[in-house]
């Protein structure tokens, strides 16, 4: 009878051992998980990322859970991974719906600060050539807690006028109308 299958000594999350695919990661990225027999360290795609040129395991780590949240939690389509070595970050291009157009996901460990410059570095390197000039580069950000919490953050570079609200009640209100002159004037 074979052992169940779960955290084990060293495996996923917070808890101390080695880092993901047993590298040592010291610090605050310790919480990216090693190969102690868990299902993680043996996932095709976790692997796929692991031999990407990205150094930081705790990048790698929270790469995944993204990509779970992602295909898994959100039913997202064609979610794939993209080592970006001069950034040293594992980006996600996934489709929300099928008919919608590609997104970038940048998953980021909550423990990393990210400076002004690093975020226009990224927006510049990891967003995707857009069909249409005039729109904005766009990326988002997606956080990711040492239990596992995804928080997503949309970034664009400009303002983005905002989608007119679904519910039609918003639509007739007067305020609504008012605000929407200002904008496109």
């Amino acid at each position: 009878m074979e052992p169940a299958a779960g955290p084990a000594e060293g495996g996923c999350g917070p808890a101390g051992g080695s880092s993901a695919g047993g590298r040592e990661s010291g610090g605050q990225g310790d919480w990216a998980g090693g190969a102690g027999g868990n299902w993680m360290a043996t996932h095709p795609t976790f692997t796929e990322m692991m031999s990407l040129d990205i150094s930081d395991s705790a990048q790698i780590y929270a790469a995944f859970v993204v990509y779970l949240d992602l295909l898994e939690g959100r039913n997202w389509h064609e979610v794939k991974h993209v080592g970006v070595a001069e950034l040293q970050l594992v980006c996600l291009h996934a489709r929300e719906r099928e008919q919608d157009s590609l997104q970038v996901m940048v998953p980021v460990p909550v423990h990393i600060s990210l400076s002004h410059e690093r975020i226009r570095e990224i927006m510049k390197k990891a967003s995707l050539p857009q069909d249409d000039p005039n729109t904005p580069l766009s990326v988002t950000l997606a956080i990711v807690e040492s239990d596992s919490t995804v928080v997503y953050y949309k970034m664009t570079d400009g303002f983005v006028i905002p989608d007119p609200p679904d519910d039609t009640e918003d639509v007739d209100n007067k305020q609504w109308r008012k605000k929407r002159k200002k904008l496109f004037k």
